[in-house]
Order: structure tokens, then sequence, then C-alpha cells
């Protein structure tokens, strides 16, 4: 099936869920995952390089995931790291050209169809770039 997975985390609560998931399709082909966390940085004028959240706030939910997964049996792998704010999505499938994966795991936050057009999601970009398939959980 999927030896190889991608999923990508945040803070939210739907980040669990599709780690769920990710942990589920990795033991059904005893395969190994890659858990991604991308802190968005701004640049803004004057200030420079804005954070949007500590190193250690990013970190925390790959070390989390990982230790999970290992503890599930599943063979994991994980990466926090800085992104300027917007390019999510193409780091995301970067990651998953990178490690070759057969599937990209990722949560929506739940945003409507007409919000996620105007606001834009991270997920939305990701089904619209992807070469190959994503599971985008809820």
């Amino acid at each position: 099936m999927y030896e190889r997975v991608l999923v990508a985390v945040d803070h939210s609560d739907v980040a669990q869920r599709a780690l769920d998931a990710a942990r589920e399709l990795a033991l059904l082909s005893k395969g190994e995952v890659w858990v991604l966390h991308l802190r968005e940085r701004e640049v803004i004028a004057q200030m420079g390089d804005v954070p949007s959240e500590s190193a250690a706030d990013a970190e925390s939910p790959v070390s989390a995931a990982v230790e999970e997964l290992t503890k599930a049996g599943v063979t994991a792998h994980g990466e926090a790291r800085n992104t300027p704010y917007g390019h999510a999505a193409r780091e995301i499938m970067a990651d998953a050209k990178e490690h070759d994966v057969g599937v990209i795991v990722m949560g929506t936050r739940g945003r409507s169809e007409l919000a996620g057009l105007v606001v834009g999601s991270t997920a939305h970009k990701v089904i619209h770039l992807a070469d190959r398939p994503v599971l985008v959980v809820r």
C-alpha cells in the first residue's frame, strides 16, 4: 500500500487525527512516516523576519508525534523548520518528493469551501500541487 507516508502537523486538534491516519497507513504496509511541521515566518519591513512561534513550540508537535509513532511500532522521522509565510504547500510537496512518499496526510481546519477559497488553505494548495495522493483529514 503506502510504504512511505508524509504527515504535516501543527497545533490544531485535527493534526492528531491526521497523525492517527498516517500511523494506520504505515502499520498496514509496515512503512515509515515523515512528520513535518513548518514554522511560518513573516518578513515585515523595519522588523525583519518575524516568527509565528518559538523554535521550541515548533519542535514540540514533531517530537511528540515521532515518539507516539515509535511506540506504536512505526519507523518515524521528524523535522520542524522555518518557511516564509504562504510557502507551506510548496515545502510539503518538496518533502514529499525528497522522501519519495506514496501519500501525504494532513488536516484541514474545517473552513468552509468559500472561506478556503478566499483565505486559501494549505491543504487546498497541496491538493492542487500534488502529483501523488493526498489524504485530508477533518
